[in-house]
């Protein structure tokens, strides 16, 4: 019994010879977890081949695509580079131009620290109080709804 089909072989040519091999012992595999149920005790059922097959090649597939897409990730990182490091001098300069008022896209172009690194290590900036342009009126609700 195997849990899924794909997990017995990364090909299908290493799945399909593996299923032979076992079934030249009195050996049949079945998947409970699989989206196919598969039972290849009984080699004269050509459904239950088709199932073998078919899930196989999924399982291929899905080898494939894995193997692509890290190969992808790998590529993408490598052509970033390495990570950057910030040393802490760096950040207290950039700190300093914060508060000074300076944009993130000027502190970037003094400091040469990226922008990520800047939003990830500085403090957000706190929120400028509201001002009122009107006077403020002293007095409860109901006594200026009475005019008063």
């Amino acid at each position: 019994m195997v849990h899924t089909l794909d997990r017995l072989g990364r090909t299908v040519r290493d799945t399909l010879n593996l299923i032979h091999e076992l079934a030249e012992r009195g050996v049949g595999v079945r998947n409970p977890a699989g989206p196919i149920r598969v039972d290849s005790s009984n080699p004269a059922d050509p459904l239950a081949q088709l199932a073998v097959v078919l899930l196989a090649l999924f399982g291929q597939m899905e080898r494939t695509y894995t193997l692509e897409r890290a190969a992808h990730a790998r590529a993408v990182a490598t052509a970033k580079g390495p990570p950057v490091t910030v040393d802490q001098a760096q950040l207290d300069y950039a700190a300093h131009l914060r508060t000074a008022g300076h944009t993130i896209a000027e502190i970037v172009a003094k400091t040469g620290v990226p922008r990520t690194s800047l939003y990830r290590h500085l403090p957000p900036r706190p929120p400028e109080p509201v001002t009122a342009s009107a006077p403020v009126r002293v007095g409860s609700v109901s006594e200026r709804a009475a005019g008063g």
